[in-house]
C-alpha cells in the first residue's frame, strides 16, 4: 500500500502526504450484486486514519480537521468504508479518494463573510416603495370628516 496523497488546497498549499504505516484497512464481506461471487470474496474496505497521531497534519490542521469531522470520529480514528464494487481494488481506491476528500475538506479555512452596505440605489427603491405602499393603505381608508 502507498502513501496517500492529498492534493493542494486551501489550508495545505503544498498537499498532503499520509504515510502508508499510519492507514490501517480491512476487509469484509459486501452486500449488493455479485451473485455467487458476494458471498466469497472479502471486498468492502474500511479505511481508518487516526487524526491525533498521524504525522500527516500539522497542528493548526489537527485541530481543524478534529473540529470539523468530531461527528464522523470514533474518538479520533476516521473511518471510510467503500463498497460499491465488486472487485477490492477498486474499493481501495474509491476508499482513498473518499479520505483524501474529506481531509481536504476538514482542513480548509473557514470562509469568513463580510458584511457590505446596501447601495445608495437600492435604499432609494427601497424607501419609495414603502412610500408608494402607505399611499395605497391611506386611499383605502373612510376619508376624514372635516
Amino acid at each position: 500500500m502507498d502513501d496517500l496523497i492529498v492534493k493542494p488546497g486551501p489550508g495545505a498549499p503544498h498537499g498532503l502526504r499520509v504515510p502508508a504505516a499510519e492507514l490501517a484497512e480491512q476487509f469484509s464481506r459486501s452486500s449488493g450484486p455479485g451473485g455467487q461471487h458476494v458471498n466469497t470474496s472479502d471486498s468492502r474496505v474500511q479505511l481508518s486514519l487516526d487524526l491525533a497521531t498521524t504525522s500527516a497534519l500539522d497542528d493548526v490542521q489537527r485541530a481543524r480537521a478534529l473540529d470539523r469531522l468530531a461527528p464522523r470520529l470514533a474518538g479520533s480514528i476516521l473511518t471510510v468504508s467503500a463498497e460499491e464494487h465488486r472487485s477490492q481494488r477498486q474499493n481501495r481506491t474509491a476508499a482513498r479518494q473518499r479520505l483524501a476528500d474529506l481531509l481536504r475538506g476538514a482542513v480548509t479555512p473557514p470562509t469568513v463573510r463580510r458584511p457590505t452596505r446596501p447601495t445608495r440605489g437600492s435604499q432609494r427603491r427601497r424607501l419609495e416603495a414603502k412610500r408608494r405602499r402607505g399611499e395605497i393603505k391611506r386611499a383605502r381608508q373612510r376619508p376624514e370628516f372635516e
